[in-house]
Protein backbone atom coordinates (compact mmCIF):
# COMPACT_ATOMS: atom_id res chain seq x y z
CA UNK A 1 0.00 0.00 0.00
CA UNK A 2 1.28 3.52 -0.98
CA UNK A 3 2.32 5.31 -3.94
CA UNK A 4 5.42 5.82 -5.90
CA UNK A 5 6.84 9.59 -6.36
CA UNK A 6 8.30 11.16 -9.57
CA UNK A 7 9.72 14.33 -8.83
CA UNK A 8 10.33 16.77 -11.83
CA UNK A 9 13.67 18.90 -12.43
CA UNK A 10 13.39 22.68 -12.38
CA UNK A 11 16.37 24.53 -10.53
CA UNK A 12 15.64 26.42 -8.22
CA UNK A 13 11.86 25.58 -8.83
CA UNK A 14 12.92 22.43 -7.08
CA UNK A 15 12.41 23.90 -2.99
CA UNK A 16 8.72 23.28 -3.91
CA UNK A 17 9.10 19.86 -3.87
CA UNK A 18 9.69 20.32 -0.02
CA UNK A 19 6.02 21.41 0.51
CA UNK A 20 5.19 18.83 -1.72
CA UNK A 21 6.85 15.83 0.12
CA UNK A 22 5.92 17.49 3.60
CA UNK A 23 2.47 17.68 2.66
CA UNK A 24 2.04 13.91 1.87
CA UNK A 25 3.94 13.01 5.23
CA UNK A 26 1.43 15.16 6.95
CA UNK A 27 -2.00 13.42 5.37
CA UNK A 28 -0.60 9.77 5.91
CA UNK A 29 0.29 9.35 2.95
CA UNK A 30 2.63 6.53 2.18
CA UNK A 31 5.75 6.92 -0.60
CA UNK A 32 7.49 3.54 -0.70
CA UNK A 33 9.82 4.54 -3.82
CA UNK A 34 11.11 8.15 -5.22
CA UNK A 35 12.68 8.92 -8.60
CA UNK A 36 13.81 12.40 -9.25
CA UNK A 37 15.05 14.18 -12.17
CA UNK A 38 17.73 17.25 -11.57
CA UNK A 39 16.44 19.40 -8.25
CA UNK A 40 14.07 16.69 -8.03
CA UNK A 41 17.00 13.69 -7.67
CA UNK A 42 18.58 15.83 -4.89
CA UNK A 43 14.49 16.06 -3.16
CA UNK A 44 14.04 12.29 -3.51
CA UNK A 45 16.83 11.20 -2.52
CA UNK A 46 17.38 13.46 0.54
CA UNK A 47 13.49 11.99 1.46
CA UNK A 48 14.70 8.57 0.71
CA UNK A 49 18.06 8.76 3.53
CA UNK A 50 15.75 10.37 6.10
CA UNK A 51 17.29 14.01 5.76
CA UNK A 52 14.64 16.23 4.25
CA UNK A 53 15.04 18.21 7.55
CA UNK A 54 18.07 19.77 6.26
CA UNK A 55 17.08 19.76 2.84
CA UNK A 56 14.60 22.35 4.30
CA UNK A 57 16.81 23.92 6.08
CA UNK A 58 19.22 24.93 3.37
CA UNK A 59 16.89 25.69 0.95
CA UNK A 60 15.23 28.13 3.55
CA UNK A 61 18.29 29.28 4.69
CA UNK A 62 19.73 30.31 0.97
CA UNK A 63 20.86 34.25 0.36
CA UNK A 64 22.19 35.34 -3.07
CA UNK A 65 25.68 34.93 -1.00
CA UNK A 66 25.13 31.20 -0.58
CA UNK A 67 23.76 30.59 -4.55
CA UNK A 68 27.01 32.22 -5.35
CA UNK A 69 29.46 29.94 -3.25
CA UNK A 70 27.70 27.22 -4.69
CA UNK A 71 27.74 28.40 -8.42
CA UNK A 72 31.50 28.66 -7.80
CA UNK A 73 32.54 30.46 -11.23
CA UNK A 74 35.92 29.55 -12.90
CA UNK A 75 35.09 29.06 -16.75
CA UNK A 76 37.45 26.22 -16.92
CA UNK A 77 37.16 23.96 -20.40
CA UNK A 78 33.33 21.72 -19.86
CA UNK A 79 31.78 24.06 -17.54
CA UNK A 80 31.62 27.87 -16.75
CA UNK A 81 30.32 26.60 -12.58
CA UNK A 82 32.76 24.52 -10.70
CA UNK A 83 29.62 23.56 -8.25
CA UNK A 84 32.35 22.67 -5.47
CA UNK A 85 29.97 24.05 -2.80
CA UNK A 86 27.26 21.73 -3.55
CA UNK A 87 29.38 18.86 -3.78
CA UNK A 88 30.78 19.70 -0.31
CA UNK A 89 27.01 19.96 0.83
CA UNK A 90 26.31 16.84 -0.74
CA UNK A 91 29.69 14.90 1.04
CA UNK A 92 28.60 16.35 4.55
CA UNK A 93 24.47 15.29 4.72
CA UNK A 94 25.21 12.22 2.67
CA UNK A 95 28.91 11.11 3.05
CA UNK A 96 29.69 7.57 1.35
CA UNK A 97 25.83 6.87 1.83
CA UNK A 98 25.16 4.20 -1.41
CA UNK A 99 21.19 3.97 -2.86
CA UNK A 100 21.06 0.34 -1.18
CA UNK A 101 21.15 2.22 2.11
CA UNK A 102 18.20 4.08 1.23
CA UNK A 103 15.20 3.72 3.49
CA UNK A 104 12.99 3.57 0.24
CA UNK A 105 13.53 2.84 -3.18
CA UNK A 106 15.16 5.68 -4.80
CA UNK A 107 16.72 6.71 -8.31
CA UNK A 108 18.57 10.35 -9.54
CA UNK A 109 18.05 10.16 -13.54
CA UNK A 110 21.02 11.34 -15.78
CA UNK A 111 21.37 11.40 -19.64
CA UNK A 112 24.39 9.85 -21.38
CA UNK A 113 25.70 12.59 -23.94
CA UNK A 114 26.96 10.10 -26.07
CA UNK A 115 24.03 7.34 -26.40
CA UNK A 116 21.61 10.51 -25.78
CA UNK A 117 19.78 8.25 -23.30
CA UNK A 118 18.41 8.35 -19.94
CA UNK A 119 20.22 6.45 -17.11
CA UNK A 120 18.38 5.59 -14.35
CA UNK A 121 20.98 5.17 -11.27
CA UNK A 122 19.45 3.78 -7.93
CA UNK A 123 22.48 1.74 -7.41
CA UNK A 124 25.98 2.53 -5.95
CA UNK A 125 27.23 5.90 -4.57
CA UNK A 126 24.51 8.69 -3.85
CA UNK A 127 26.54 11.69 -4.23
CA UNK A 128 28.44 11.41 -8.09
CA UNK A 129 24.30 10.34 -9.49
CA UNK A 130 23.42 13.63 -7.62
CA UNK A 131 25.92 15.47 -9.46
CA UNK A 132 24.97 13.65 -12.57
CA UNK A 133 21.65 14.63 -12.33
CA UNK A 134 21.74 18.27 -11.81
CA UNK A 135 24.86 18.93 -14.27
CA UNK A 136 23.00 21.26 -16.42
CA UNK A 137 25.01 20.91 -20.08
CA UNK A 138 27.56 24.53 -19.95
CA UNK A 139 27.22 25.71 -16.87
CA UNK A 140 28.10 22.20 -14.57
CA UNK A 141 31.22 19.80 -15.95
CA UNK A 142 29.54 16.47 -17.27
CA UNK A 143 30.46 13.90 -14.81
CA UNK A 144 32.02 10.49 -15.55
CA UNK A 145 29.68 7.41 -14.16
CA UNK A 146 29.95 4.01 -15.14
CA UNK A 147 31.89 4.50 -18.08
CA UNK A 148 29.01 6.91 -19.28
CA UNK A 149 29.26 10.72 -19.70
CA UNK A 150 26.31 12.27 -17.91
CA UNK A 151 24.57 15.31 -17.79
CA UNK A 152 21.38 16.60 -16.47
CA UNK A 153 18.57 14.13 -16.76
CA UNK A 154 15.93 16.79 -17.74
CA UNK A 155 17.59 16.96 -21.20
CA UNK A 156 15.69 13.62 -21.87
CA UNK A 157 13.37 12.68 -18.98
CA UNK A 158 12.52 16.17 -16.97
CA UNK A 159 9.65 14.16 -15.17
CA UNK A 160 10.44 10.62 -13.89
CA UNK A 161 7.54 8.46 -14.35
CA UNK A 162 9.22 5.63 -16.18
CA UNK A 163 12.00 5.43 -13.42
CA UNK A 164 9.75 5.32 -10.56
CA UNK A 165 7.64 2.76 -12.56
CA UNK A 166 10.87 1.03 -12.79
CA UNK A 167 11.65 1.08 -9.02
CA UNK A 168 8.38 0.05 -8.23
CA UNK A 169 5.88 -1.59 -10.48
CA UNK A 170 3.36 -2.71 -8.12
CA UNK A 171 2.68 1.15 -7.13
CA UNK A 172 0.30 3.92 -8.63
CA UNK A 173 2.77 6.84 -9.73
CA UNK A 174 2.17 10.80 -8.36
CA UNK A 175 4.43 12.96 -10.59
CA UNK A 176 5.25 16.78 -9.64
CA UNK A 177 6.21 19.02 -13.04
CA UNK A 178 7.87 22.22 -12.25
CA UNK A 179 7.90 22.85 -15.74
CA UNK A 180 4.27 23.27 -16.93
CA UNK A 181 3.16 26.48 -15.79
CA UNK A 182 4.32 28.31 -19.03
CA UNK A 183 1.83 31.09 -19.10
CA UNK A 184 2.82 31.90 -15.62
CA UNK A 185 6.47 32.67 -16.66
CA UNK A 186 6.94 36.41 -16.51
CA UNK A 187 8.87 36.43 -19.40
CA UNK A 188 5.98 35.27 -21.03
CA UNK A 189 3.68 37.95 -19.80
CA UNK A 190 6.32 40.71 -20.67
CA UNK A 191 6.12 39.28 -24.39
CA UNK A 192 2.32 39.45 -24.75
CA UNK A 193 2.35 43.22 -22.68
CA UNK A 194 4.60 44.83 -25.59
CA UNK A 195 4.76 44.88 -29.60
CA UNK A 196 6.61 42.35 -31.25
CA UNK A 197 9.01 45.28 -32.65
CA UNK A 198 9.67 46.31 -29.30
CA UNK A 199 10.63 42.22 -27.77
CA UNK A 200 14.24 42.27 -26.56
CA UNK A 201 16.41 39.83 -28.38
CA UNK A 202 17.01 38.07 -25.11
CA UNK A 203 13.50 37.98 -23.46
CA UNK A 204 12.91 36.07 -26.97
CA UNK A 205 15.13 33.44 -26.43
CA UNK A 206 14.33 33.11 -22.68
CA UNK A 207 10.74 32.93 -23.90
CA UNK A 208 11.02 30.02 -26.24
CA UNK A 209 13.34 28.09 -23.73
CA UNK A 210 10.77 27.95 -21.19
CA UNK A 211 8.33 26.91 -23.86
CA UNK A 212 10.82 24.36 -24.97
CA UNK A 213 10.85 23.40 -21.13
CA UNK A 214 7.28 23.19 -20.95
CA UNK A 215 7.15 21.12 -24.72
CA UNK A 216 9.32 18.32 -23.49
CA UNK A 217 7.97 17.98 -19.80
CA UNK A 218 4.09 17.55 -21.75
CA UNK A 219 5.56 14.95 -24.19
CA UNK A 220 7.70 13.37 -21.73
CA UNK A 221 4.14 12.53 -19.44
CA UNK A 222 2.38 11.97 -22.69
CA UNK A 223 5.02 9.12 -23.40
CA UNK A 224 4.96 7.64 -19.48
CA UNK A 225 1.43 9.10 -18.02
CA UNK A 226 1.31 9.01 -13.92
CA UNK A 227 -1.39 7.70 -12.71
CA UNK A 228 -2.05 11.08 -10.83
CA UNK A 229 -0.18 14.22 -12.17
CA UNK A 230 0.41 17.49 -10.50
CA UNK A 231 1.70 20.54 -12.52
CA UNK A 232 2.72 23.23 -9.81
CA UNK A 233 2.29 26.88 -10.49
CA UNK A 234 5.49 28.36 -10.16
CA UNK A 235 6.00 29.58 -13.37
CA UNK A 236 6.47 32.94 -12.13
CA UNK A 237 9.47 32.09 -10.01
CA UNK A 238 12.28 32.21 -12.13
CA UNK A 239 14.17 29.20 -12.12
CA UNK A 240 17.96 30.28 -11.09
CA UNK A 241 16.41 31.96 -7.68
CA UNK A 242 17.02 29.82 -4.77
CA UNK A 243 16.38 32.62 -2.29
CA UNK A 244 12.32 32.03 -2.55
CA UNK A 245 12.35 28.52 -0.70
CA UNK A 246 9.16 29.86 1.71
CA UNK A 247 7.30 31.02 -1.27
CA UNK A 248 7.84 28.01 -3.54
CA UNK A 249 7.54 25.38 -0.57
CA UNK A 250 4.10 26.79 0.78
CA UNK A 251 3.11 26.44 -3.07
CA UNK A 252 3.84 22.52 -3.23
CA UNK A 253 2.13 22.01 0.12
CA UNK A 254 -1.34 23.98 -0.85
CA UNK A 255 -1.27 22.46 -3.88
CA UNK A 256 -1.30 18.54 -2.48
CA UNK A 257 -3.65 19.98 0.12
CA UNK A 258 -5.97 21.13 -2.55
CA UNK A 259 -6.02 17.67 -4.63
CA UNK A 260 -5.71 15.35 -1.44
CA UNK A 261 -8.69 13.71 -1.86
CA UNK A 262 -7.56 12.76 -5.58
CA UNK A 263 -3.98 11.75 -3.98
CA UNK A 264 -5.51 9.93 -1.45
CA UNK A 265 -7.42 7.89 -4.05
CA UNK A 266 -4.23 6.16 -5.62
CA UNK A 267 -3.27 4.53 -2.14
CA UNK A 268 -3.96 0.66 -3.16
CA UNK A 269 -5.30 1.42 -6.80
CA UNK A 270 -3.21 -1.03 -8.70
CA UNK A 271 -0.81 1.13 -11.18
CA UNK A 272 -1.75 1.53 -15.04
CA UNK A 273 0.08 -0.38 -17.28
CA UNK A 274 3.42 1.30 -18.34
CA UNK A 275 3.41 2.84 -22.67
CA UNK A 276 6.94 1.90 -22.78
CA UNK A 277 9.27 -0.34 -21.79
Amino acid sequence: MGIAIALGGGAALGWAHIGVLRALQDNGIPIRAAAGTSIGALAAVAYAAGKLDPLERIARSTNWLRVLSYLDIHFRPGAMLGGRGILRDLEMHFSRLQFQELLIPSAAVACDLVSGRPVVIDRGPVNPAIMASIAIPGLFRPVQFDGKVLVDGGVVMPVPVLAARQLAPHLPVLSVNLQGDYHGRRVATAIRARPARNHPSMAVVRASTMLLMAELARHSLALDPPDYALTLPVGHVEIHDFTRADELIAIGRRTVEERIDDIRALVGRPPRRPVRR
